[in-house]
């Protein structure tokens, strides 16, 4: 072991040791940038003292209302300031954050409420009818009510509940923020879609959301005073933990309740956004906006994309926008993104515009705080050649403590010293990882391999194409052929025929899909094709 001969007297005390926490970002920013701009909402701006002083009032009220450290304070709210303020405010009381999927069915929130317990709900008056909808045979205590209301909403707050700005005003500006005493104290319960049965609670720390941010600011050659617009919801994994992460910098955070092409290119030529996030089918949004939607953007934009892989057809046309996109990849299991698709200077500058955008699509490699990605395939790594098929494992410092109540499944994510993905992928030569699919999104074609991903990167290229989604369709000779889901650009048009063809043209002949359906695809709040639908319309 790594210690000296004599260490008597060296031992970790509070001048030496501090737990890691992302509430010491925002504490910082007080002291340091009081006067700086923190966070923006329409016509509402705080400067970083005012900020925290919003959320010292938070945490004073909510300790105030009996909140504990260890309990649960749930929200459903979009990306408005009492979401960035909870983001803080919840852990600065000792509590943990749940923040909850606002496009949710009230049957899931229900499961979610009467999983994770919480003692107390935020909640936007716009999503207060499926809540009480959902606490309808609640198992258990109901939890008290603050409801948020924000006059963008259109609504008038309901009078059942007590606002969030009086809920507010009882608390003390001069109170204290609570510190983990212990880095791995939990910060955060995040829940997974439960696209293949019911959620699954994630448990994030503190110690991996305070490493995961300081490596962001490496891979995403950040430097003081970004300006960021908040698109990735923030009940997904702490909207990447950009919240936590802004404040490091003295960053201004800009808070958008409406998600559209016109205001995301409104917001970033009248604020000068400097950076902004998003899932493919944002990227896809701008790059398929009408003219009267756009506006000339005179910087450039540094844009992490994630969620899904993106189509190399995307990145090409939203890149002529003047936006510089990074493919990162990661889970709610691992606080967001954890590997980046660095871009190769020496390498990758003479490719041109295509080649180059094949190459920001892969997944890459590992993101500062991440130990190790690894593609292994019955236990042991697969050559890195590029076409060898195994499933992603990570070891690194931003992955979940386990999943909340279920230590099988966490016994079972954990079982080989690493985080097992459920993502399939190969590893190139160069040590890029590149994604094939889910485990259980790969086609079997008469016993051959068909990456859906691949099928819909070829599809995406179709002049006429919006989206597209590829799934097993059962085949009485093969076992199962691609099937292509597509929704059309609005006034396009293309015939099936026209897009199998199409395919024929760059893919192998048991690849190509046997049958293609147009349709509006359904997708999750954070942008994510719902495959499962899909799958459910083919049985």
């Amino acid at each position: 072991m790594g210690w000296l001969e004599d260490e008597s007297g060296l031992e970790k005390c509070r001048a030496n040791y501090v737990p890691l926490t992302p509430l010491s970002h925002l504490s910082r920013a007080g002291q340091v940038f009081p006067d700086n701009e923190a966070l923006v909402y329409e016509d509402t701006r705080y400067n970083y003292k005012e900020y925290c002083q919003q959320v010292t009032r938070l945490a004073s009220s909510l300790k105030q209302a009996g909140i504990l450290p260890g309990d649960v304070v749930s929200t459903i709210l979009p990306n408005t300031p009492p979401q960035f303020e909870a983001h803080f405010g919840v852990p600065a009381c000792g509590a943990v954050l749940n923040t909850i999927n606002t496009r949710l069915e009230a049957k899931t929130i229900r499961y979610i409420v009467n999983h994770a317990k919480p003692k107390l709900m935020i909640v936007d008056t716009q999503y207060l009818p499926v809540l009480q909808n959902a606490l309808t045979h609640l198992e258990g205590p109901q939890p008290t009510i603050i409801e948020a209301h924000d006059s963008l909403s259109g609504l008038n707050p309901s009078g059942q509940y007590q606002t969030y700005d009086d809920f507010l005003n009882q608390g003390d500006v001069n109170s204290k923020w609570y510190f983990p005493e212990d880095e791995w104290e939990s910060l955060s319960l995040n829940y997974t879609s439960g696209t293949t049965g019911q959620p699954k609670g994630v448990v994030y720390h503190h110690r991996g959301a305070y490493i995961l941010t300081m490596g962001t600011v490496v891979s995403w050659r950040l430097t003081l005073f970004p300006k960021y617009l908040s698109i990735v919801p923030l009940f997904h994994c702490n909207g990447w933990l950009h919240p936590w992460l802004m404040p490091l910098l003295g960053g201004t955070v800009f808070c958008s309740r409406e998600v559209s092409a016109r205001k995301i290119f409104e917001v970033i030529t009248t604020e000068g956004i400097t950076h902004t996030a998003g899932a493919p089918i944002i990227l896809n949004m701008l790059a398929n906006a009408t003219e009267d939607e756009k506006r000339p953007i005179t910087n450039t934009v540094q844009v992490f994309t994630a969620g899904a892989p993106p189509a190399a057809a995307t990145l090409k046309a939203v890149e002529s926008l003047n936006m510089n996109v990074t493919h990162v990849y990661g889970l709610t299991e691992t606080f967001g993104h954890v590997t980046e698709c660095l871009w190769n200077d020496s390498q990758w500058d003479s490719q041109d515009s295509d080649a180059a955008c094949q190459l920001k699509s892969r997944q890459g490699v590992a993101m500062p705080g991440t130990e190790n990605v690894e593609v292994r395939h019955q236990n042991k790594r697969v050559p890195k050649d590029g076409s060898s098929l195994g499933e992603i494992f990570i070891r690194g410092n931003a992955i979940m403590k386990g999943y909340y109540r279920n230590p099988k499944a966490t016994h079972q994510a954990f079982a080989h010293g690493l985080f097992a993905t459920g993502d399939l992928a190969v590893q190139h030569p160069d040590s890029y990882i590149q994604i094939q699919d889910r485990s259980k999104d790969i086609i079997i074609s008469g016993g051959e391999n068909v990456s859906s991903v691949e099928v819909e990167g070829v599809i995406m290229k179709h002049h006429a194409v919006l989206l597209c989604a590829v799934v097993a369709k059962k085949h009485t000779k093969w076992g199962e052929v691609p099937h292509a889901f597509v929704e059309l650009k609005p006034d396009s048009s293309a015939l099936p025929e026209q897009i199998i063809e199409f395919c024929r043209r760059h893919l192998a002949g048991f690849k190509v899909p046997k049958s293609v359906e147009f349709t509006s695809l359904p997708k999750t709040a954070t942008g994510k094709i719902q495959k499962f639908q899909l799958r459910k319309r083919l049985q």
